[in-house]
């Protein structure tokens, strides 16, 4: 069996590369088993009942409708940490730019440039761009996922005191952050302390807006903001009148729009964050990965609306997966049709996420399409698929 994937927007071919014979690109939606995309938005498309994933070659999924997607038993993956270090190394280069007015230097050059004298004249004006070290400075790192350990570790590195804070940090987060950085319990410490200030949290309900006046009148005169995560975890209005008055010395930001772009003191780059070659290249991989696992074996890693579950090899001769609403005695009802019809079940698991639940099951015999049927007819069943 070949499976079929379309590409949304251009993927690189180092993670293209990674697909087997069984695989092939097709140029048709209503063809695919499978979509990889980068920022193309998918809200308004309407999509095939054969597909099956969705691989966003990135983190953020805000282009991709979840919950439609969730109801039509379509997987969702990103591919989170692929890109952080591209990531890590513009908030870094972020931080030297607001600590040394390296762009303001850098234009009054251009600006310069047919000047015979210039050389002479550069060292009168350079006390104009004259900046700070890092070095000794405070940092406050808000989230310590993939990216935010990373510029963590970075900063501490490069001479910098360092606070995290993240109450949900993963054990692979934990393993991964030097013992140096200092465990902040509360915000309102990094709010305080830290000269500096990166956040690297997802944009969820509890998160967006969450640099406000009320967070920006905690935090130290003259401290510099850095947001290459979100634009809507900043209240932009806020940040404004901060840049005005002061409060804030400056906003680095990697998400240009007319509010950011008419800031004063703000240096915004065109969404770089990343924009490698080598992110570019491992989000590919990552996402044409997940998608292979989940198309061959049925196995979930990195979704974003549906929970991780793997079993595997199989033991049968062929594997059944359910998507479903998680609610009560659904895994009896689908156990009861397959001992109805003297199924017998070899392996099994089943995992929930939230109102969204997946089984996959070994079955020693082989699953007709009468029973297919029957366990689409559940209610709460969202879709039902044969792998073979």
């Amino acid at each position: 069996m070949t499976h079929q994937i379309y590409c949304l927007n251009e993927i690189s071919s180092h993670g293209l590369e990674n697909l087997t014979k069984e695989y092939s690109l097709t140029k048709q939606l209503e063809e695919a088993d499978a979509v990889l995309v980068r920022s193309a938005d998918m809200h308004s498309m309407e999509f095939p009942e054969a597909l099956k994933a969705i691989a966003r070659a990135g983190a953020g999924v805000n282009n991709i409708p979840l919950d439609r997607c969730t109801k039509e038993g379509i997987v969702v993956f990103n591919t989170p940490g692929a890109n952080a270090n591209g990531v890590k190394e513009l908030v870094i280069a972020g931080m030297l730019m607001a600590a040394r007015d390296i762009h303001g230097g850098i234009d009054w050059v251009s600006a310069n440039r047919e000047d015979a004298e210039i050389a002479a004249h550069a060292e009168k004006q350079k006390k104009k761009y004259a900046g700070t070290e890092i070095k000794g400075k405070k940092l406050g790192v808000i989230g310590l996922g993939a990216i935010g350990v990373l510029v963590a570790n970075a900063a501490e590195s490069l001479g910098m005191t360092v606070y995290g804070y993240d109450p949900f940090i993963s054990v692979n987060g934990a393993w991964m952050l030097s013992r140096k950085i200092k465990h902040s319990e509360t915000l309102d410490e990094i709010y305080e302390n830290c000269d500096y200030i990166t956040v690297h949290v997802p944009l969820l309900a509890n998160t967006k807006g969450m640099i406000n006046r009320e967070s920006i009148a905690k935090m130290k005169d003259g401290v510099v903001v850095l947001n290459y995560a979100r634009d809507l975890l900043v209240d932009e209005e806020a940040m404004a009148e901060a840049l005005e008055s002061g409060k804030v010395k400056r906003y680095m930001a990697d998400f240009p729009n007319p509010n950011t772009v008419n800031m004063k003191n703000a240096t915004v780059t065109p969404h770089l964050g990343a924009s490698t070659a080598e992110s570019e290249d491992n989000c590919a991989k990552m996402a044409v990965e997940q998608t292979m696992a989940y198309l061959e074996t049925g196995t979930i890693h990195n979704s974003v609306n549906f929970p991780n579950c793997e079993l595997s090899p199989f033991r049968g001769s062929c594997r059944l997966t359910i998507f479903n609403e998680n609610k009560p005695n659904m895994i009896g009802q689908f156990t009861a049709v397959l001992a109805a019809e003297g199924i017998n079940i070899l392996d099994m698991t089943n995992k929930s996420r939230g109102n969204a639940a997946y089984t996959v099951i070994d079955p020693e015999e082989e699953i007709s399409q009468e029973i297919i049927d029957k366990l689409e007819a559940i209610n709460g069943v969202l879709k039902v698929r044969v792998i073979r």
